[in-house]
């Protein structure tokens, strides 16, 4: 039978839509549910920031009356009009194990940005990179950190028989508190000389200084990263919405901003989330019946955590501030119950991170590809 692809529209679509993976993963041990809840919030046209720049339309693709995948099709003006281009994304992809189904799916949202002028799409990402992105080809046997997806095997098998060019891989490297004496003995050294020698001091966000910690967060992220990959700054809107998610994992030990002790000036930051999918494998993705006890007791759980952003303004990245960093959260495995995670996700072409990384005795867990159709080729 033919695969029939339209857009969401109504709510028992949108039902359809977050139910699907369900359906796909749910024997799979490794997966991890999300909250539905959480899932219909984020998909709110008029709640998830996103759509302050950007437009999207959902898919849904069935076969006989089931639905058996699913897609995103979006565009973020931010991004073109900081680089100057008129490419869109693909995202939210769940799909049986078909060739036929992922053609259709990728076909809908080719025609959709094409239709409104885009040259390019790249994907998957969940609106933006620094949501769940990627598909996964290596770490099948390890469970997705918060903000990680995991996928089958056959994700990537179909993707490539479809077409879709390798754009990036995004790698996640395993650090272990145990490893401490892996790591090489000058990255101690050039941590210990940054306050005396660059007048450089670390100090931890709080709870209560949260969303100002963020504006100085977004700062940073929009001077150290602006070179990236797909690189798209941060928004007033964006921290707000962040702000906002990060109470769910907020732990003063692992937020961080290092500061000029003359000026005041934030030069870099670090923040570290108590891995969230800990708890969340537990919760099945709903709050009730049962999913509330596992809820409120999520401190028990986590001893895991993923570093999801550190970055150096350019003008201080000679002053091993980024050591400085590096040693605290070795310093923070220590003494408290968080003995290892995951830092990432970095560019496989990010030479400068990928040698921190190896400096600190890590090693690639996890790979995500990032592929991209170019129209009209």
């Amino acid at each position: 039978m033919s695969v029939d692809v339209r857009p969401v529209t109504g709510g028992g679509d949108l039902k359809a839509f977050i139910d699907l993976p369900f359906r796909l993963h749910a024997n799979h041990p490794l997966w991890v549910p999300p909250l539905k809840l959480e899932r219909r919030i984020f998909l709110n046209r008029r709640l998830n920031a996103f759509f302050a720049h950007g437009d999207a339309e959902y898919f849904l693709a069935r076969r006989g009356g089931q639905v058996v995948g699913r897609i995103t099709a979006h565009i973020n003006h931010a991004y073109n009009e900081h680089h100057g281009r008129a490419h869109g994304s693909f995202g939210f992809l769940e799909f049986e194990d078909d060739p036929a189904v992922l053609q259709a799916l990728l076909g809908a949202a080719h025609a959709w940005l094409q239709a409104r002028g885009m040259e390019r799409m790249v994907g998957p990402m969940d609106f933006v990179m620094n949501d769940e992105c990627g598909i996964l080809i290596e770490g099948f046997d390890l469970r997705p950190m918060v903000r990680q997806p995991w996928q089958p095997t056959y994700y990537q098998e179909r993707m490539e028989e479809a077409g879709m060019v390798k754009a990036m891989d995004l790698l996640m490297w395993n650090l272990e508190v145990a490893d401490r004496a892996k790591m090489l003995p000058i990255l101690f050294e050039l941590a210990d000389q940054v306050e005396p020698k660059h007048g450089i001091r670390l100090r931890k966000m709080t709870r209560r200084s949260l969303r100002k910690d963020l504006d100085v967060f977004g700062e940073i992220y929009n001077e150290a990263w602006k070179r990236n990959w797909d690189f798209v700054p941060y928004g007033k809107k964006d921290l707000d919405a962040y702000g906002q998610e990060l109470q769910l994992v907020f732990d003063s030990d692992w937020m961080m901003v290092a500061e000029r002790t003359d000026t005041g000036e934030a030069v870099a930051s670090a923040m570290t989330f108590p891995d969230a999918n800990q708890f969340l494998a537990k919760m099945n993705g709903r709050i009730l019946p049962f999913g509330w006890y596992h809820f409120l007791r999520k401190k028990k759980y986590m001893d895991r955590v993923r570093v999801g952003w550190l970055g150096v303004k350019p003008e201080y990245q000679h002053t091993g501030v980024a050591a400085k960093l590096y040693v605290e959260h070795f310093d923070m495995a220590a003494v408290t119950k968080f003995k290892g995670g995951e830092m990432g996700w970095i560019l496989e072409t990010n030479k400068a991170m990928n040698r921190g990384m190896e400096a600190m005795g890590g090693r690639v867990v996890k790979r995500y590809r990032m592929y991209e159709r170019v129209f009209g080729e």
